[in-house]
């Protein structure tokens, strides 16, 4: 376990800052990978931010809201969907910077998410309606994006961070879990202004730094680091009041990235900490259509859980905030439970 090299009781944080400075991908190293793969990510899809929104809105790509959802979505319609086209710069510049057996397999991930988002987009933006694909064709590919993308990695250590060796089966299985559970939590979750993409920024700093931690190839950072570059570019026209909505396109190629980066470093079982917000998502809709059929009755006011508080009467913008910083508090609890001395 990393920090195993030192004893005597100390603070998480000291743990945190002392595994950071002393892994082989340290403080700087980290930074050089951000500003290498995040900073021109970050700018190009700034750039084309507003292209996009124009191009989309000549296509006609727009939001339907949602016939169940809480009534303030209704002004969410017209609003261009499938800017999460812009997510597909993040893998084309880490190919720029690394063409290495990881950084390819974790493009073809994303691509093949993204594509899979953009059919159920296009599906919806034809019926005019909230509807794309069905959740088991949804499923079932998502499940072929993984074993793909796996065929692609080749083999792995058969590791998990912080755990050590398991059956290569179960790693296995774990991974395509990731991978699958991963895009659906995150599409779930991408249901109100700038949501999804500040949930998945502290996870996916968190991620890189794990990169380094355990020594990963430095394409796995430079992947990390610049979905996180596209992701922060993004949120600059998806914030509240949102100019662009991600899309199943987005949200999907997101979650694919989450999962892959989380699948090469080992950390398939920590994403459900680092991923928390996400997670409780997908439960959420999980428990509601379970305790509905069982007992007839419905645990929230509405799922995924964002509704739920909407319908609580909190303003949109205060449950994204709160989500943002409980995927924050998650994500260090997250790297603290790594970086913890034995």
């Amino acid at each position: 376990m990393i920090g195993d090299d030192f004893t005597g009781p100390h603070p998480w944080w000291f743990t945190f800052l002392y595994a950071l400075l002393n892994a082989p991908l340290g403080v700087g190293n980290l930074l050089f990978v951000c500003v290498t793969a995040g900073l021109p990510t970050f700018l190009i899809v700034y750039v084309l931010g507003k292209p996009l929104i124009a191009r989309l809105r000549r296509a006609e790509a727009q939001q339907t809201a949602y016939e169940d959802a809480p009534e303030t979505h209704r002004a969410k319609t017209g609003t261009p969907t499938m800017g999460g086209l812009l997510f597909a710069v993040a893998p084309l510049i880490a190919l720029v910077l690394d063409h290495t057996r990881d950084t390819v397999a974790l493009a073809a991930l994303v691509f093949m998410c993204m594509g899979i988002g953009a059919v159920d987009d296009l599906a919806k933006i034809r019926g005019a309606r909230n509807r794309g694909l069905g959740a088991l064709p949804k499923l079932g590919l998502t499940v072929v994006a993984a074993v793909v993308f796996l065929s692609l990695a080749g083999q792995q250590s058969g590791s998990l961070v912080g755990i050590g060796s398991i059956p290569n089966w179960l790693w296995y299985v774990l991974a395509v879990s990731a991978v699958v559970g991963t895009t659906h939590a995150v599409n779930l979750t991408d249901g109100l202004d700038g949501l999804a993409g500040g949930v998945a920024i502290p996870p996916l700093v968190v991620l890189i730094c794990i990169a380094g931690l355990t020594q990963q190839p430095l394409g796995v950072s430079l992947f990390g680091a610049s979905m996180l570059g596209a992701v922060a570019g993004f949120l600059f026209y998806n914030q509240y009041p949102a100019k662009l909505f991600m899309g199943d396109t987005g949200s999907l190629a997101l979650g694919g990235a989450l999962a892959g980066v989380a699948i090469l470093d080992g950390a398939q079982l920590l994403l459900i900490v680092i991923g928390g917000v996400f997670v409780a998502e997908a439960l959420s809709v999980i428990l509601q259509v379970a305790s509905f059929k069982l007992t007839g009755r419905r645990i929230f006011r509405m799922s995924p859980l964002h509704h739920h508080f909407e319908l609580e009467g909190w303003p949109e913008q205060r449950v994204t905030k709160r989500f943002w910083i409980a995927s924050l508090v998650l994500s260090l609890v997250g790297f603290a439970l790594i970086v913890r001395p034995a």
